[in-house]
């Protein structure tokens, strides 16, 4: 079975509702039209960015979605895990580190230098499968945010 799927136009609604799912679990304090929002912008082709359903393609499990950048410092193009979500109901079956062993080389693939990523300091779980995963904090740096 192929463990990610490339979302595209067909897969607005349901990953939407995984967005949505991902959204309240996290308590992220987006709207229901901001989020319908940015799926759209996702789907449009204006930015650089792009989202994969996890699992079985008609039932899938979860989403990653990522956005690309550039950084002079980490040799070319680099991207941001920005969401990634698993069901509650199917976490501790190794879906999540499936997933992200198979999107590393794909993203490698594509020329991709470097994946960032940001954890919530009060989600241990996260932590240890991302640091299995090969990301690890950078000590004399944190990520700051000006929303505009």
């Amino acid at each position: 079975m192929n463990m990610l799927h490339l979302a595209g136009q067909d897969d607005r609604a349901v990953l939407l509702a995984l967005v949505e799912k991902f959204h309240a679990w996290g308590n992220l304090q987006t709207t229901a039209d901001d989020r319908a929002a940015a799926i759209d912008l996702l789907f449009s082709g204006d930015v650089q960015a792009a989202a994969w359903l996890i699992g079985p393609r008609r039932a899938p499990v979860g989403y990653v979605a990522v956005s690309f950048g550039f950084s002079i410092e980490l040799g070319g193009r680099d991207a941001f895990l920005d969401e990634f979500f698993i069901r509650e109901s199917v976490r501790g079956r190794g879906m999540g580190s499936q997933a992200l062993m198979t999107l590393v080389p794909m993203l490698r693939d594509m020329g991709v230098k470097a994946l960032h990523m940001e954890v919530d300091h009060d989600n241990p779980k996260a932590m240890k499968l991302y640091q299995r995963a090969g990301f690890k904090a950078r000590s004399e740096y944190f990520l700051m945010t000006r929303t505009l």
